[in-house]
């Protein structure tokens, strides 16, 4: 929080925030700010809101209660447009229409940055060629997105949502999937984002060493409520992962990386 409480929280905040489907709760009076220009990580069991949460960062699903907060101005407050010009998010698992090459993909992404009857631009071609190179697929962009393996389709929707040029990037289970050697590749990709870019990076992942190993910032959650959050080597303990995922793990030390790994 800033100092001066009447300055505003920069980034994303939630502010006593409950999300549900119908009349089913899902979370309930949600506070959490999420760091700027960081990589964090939403953990927790099958259906205890991590998705639910992201979707409601980015605008597509509206609270029961609760606001969510961009700079401080209610995110219901933008226009689709406007907020997809601040925010970015990749679901689990997206689908193309067959036979779409990774540069028409990629040139989906500039859609909020033009009017309805614009030419494309000089911007939207520089932004689209550097979507491509930040995550190695420029060699392929004239390839279907069919044809490419599954770390380089993955890796080709990241672009489209850097193509957006937004500061902020939700990550709906990036690596799900994958084999290791995708998942590193993904891994390494949002690692790049965050220390070179200064993008804010928040993904929902299932494998707790990857947010061990590549966070900055960990968000427990249990049943739709928030159990503990901070950084990885306060937040991999026996006690919060038995408290969340109700197993009783053996941690161990990893003194290269000074990160903290579950090893059952």
């Amino acid at each position: 929080m800033p100092l001066n409480e009447n300055e505003p929280v920069p980034g994303l905040c939630l502010d006593k925030l409950s999300l549900g489907y119908g009349n089913r709760m899902i979370v309930e009076s949600l506070d959490l700010t999420l760091p700027t220009s960081a990589f964090t990580v939403l953990l927790g069991r099958n259906g205890s809101g991590k998705s639910t949460v992201l979707r409601a960062c980015a605008g597509l699903l509206k609270p029961k209660a609760g606001t969510v907060l961009l700079d401080g101005k209610p995110l219901a407050g933008f226009t689709a447009r406007e907020s997809a010009r601040r925010i970015a998010i990749l679901p689990q698992g997206p689908a193309a229409p067959e036979g779409l090459t990774v540069s028409d993909l990629v040139r989906q992404g500039r859609y909020p940055h033009r009017g309805l009857f614009s030419r494309w631009s000089g911007a939207d071609e520089e932004a689209v060629r550097e979507a491509l190179e930040l995550t190695g697929m420029a060699d392929l962009r004239e390839q279907p997105l069919e044809n490419l393996s599954g770390g380089q389709r993955q890796r080709a929707w990241i672009a489209m949502s850097l193509a957006q040029q937004t500061e902020i990037l939700l990550l709906d289970e990036p690596t799900t999937f994958l084999d290791l050697a995708h998942q590193a590749e993904v891994m390494s990709l949002i690692t790049m984002l965050v220390k070179s870019r200064h993008k804010t990076v928040v993904a929902v992942l299932h494998d707790i060493n990857q947010a061990a190993r590549h966070a900055d910032h960990i968000v427990m959650f249990k049943a739709g409520r928030l159990v503990e959050q901070g950084p990885p080597g306060r937040i991999m303990t026996r006690e919060h992962i038995r408290r969340v995922f109700d197993i009783d793990p053996e941690i161990v030390h990893d003194v290269k990386t000074n990160a903290r790994f579950i090893l059952s």
